[in-house]
């Protein structure tokens, strides 16, 4: 019983002690975020980003960890003070103010209509600082398209509810299309539930507007999933 209460001690004390440096390069939230984007991060993993380090005996996880914990959602943490950031061990006012600024940055940034030019949204990422704010907090589904020409583009909404081939029809959508003199369009849409991962209408509804735009002479670029966890592009996974 000894022995097994050593163990258990050895254990806690070496989690309390494990940095960032003891995970192999590639696993890294660091070298991840390089390598595959920021978007491939949970939210702990980009708090240890911002954090940089832990503090001695405790890693940069745990203080990530107990960040989120102690305020139980990232809402709550971006509302709480530089007070009662700095409450939390590992958290001196150096960091609580980064963690400020970082909140700070991503509130101005999504109170912006960004100006894009139509052949910058071919990145999905501009497609959803573009279209975030009017999808994210939607309780039903709502269904957009952004229309492309060489000039400009307009973000048209050609539907509500749930996304299927009764309500969202080639029809609608094209005829803004075309209306807006588009040669590209760019399918966008929510999900509520915060799930991205597309639905077997989502894609089914995206190659059936695919085949008729191709009839039409109208491309259409990507489609993209908006919620409040992020967006999902098509596009990206090769799906178009």
């Amino acid at each position: 019983m000894g022995d097994f209460n050593q163990r258990v001690f050895e254990i806690i004390n070496m989690s309390k002690s494990f940095t960032i440096h003891d995970l192999p390069a590639e696993e890294r939230p660091r070298e991840r975020l390089i390598k595959f984007g920021e978007q491939s991060l949970s939210v702990q993993e980009l708090l240890q980003v911002i954090l940089g380090r832990g503090i001695a005996g405790e890693s940069v996880a745990v203080t990530a960890q107990k960040l989120l914990s102690q305020f139980g959602s990232l809402q709550k943490l971006a509302e709480a003070s530089i007070e009662e950031l700095s409450s939390i061990k590992g958290i001196g006012p150096a960091k609580a103010t980064q963690i400020k600024a970082v909140f700070e940055i991503g509130h101005r940034l999504s109170t912006q209509t960004l100006p894009y030019k139509s052949k910058e949204l071919t990145d999905p990422r501009k497609v959803y600082y573009l279209i975030k704010n009017k999808l994210k907090d939607y309780q039903r589904e709502h269904f957009y398209i952004i229309a492309l020409n060489s000039r400009n583009h307009s973000i048209v909404e050609v539907s509500i509810g749930s996304l299927n081939a009764s309500i969202i029809h080639p029809r609608e959508v094209f005829a803004e299309a075309i209306k807006n003199k588009a040669a590209s369009v760019i399918l966008a849409h929510n999900h509520p539930s915060g799930s991205l991962e597309p639905s077997s209408e989502d894609l089914q509804i995206t190659k059936q507007l695919q085949k008729s735009g191709k009839i039409l002479g109208i491309q259409v670029l990507d489609h993209v999933i908006v919620s409040n966890e992020g967006f999902y592009s098509f596009k990206e996974k090769n799906l178009i």
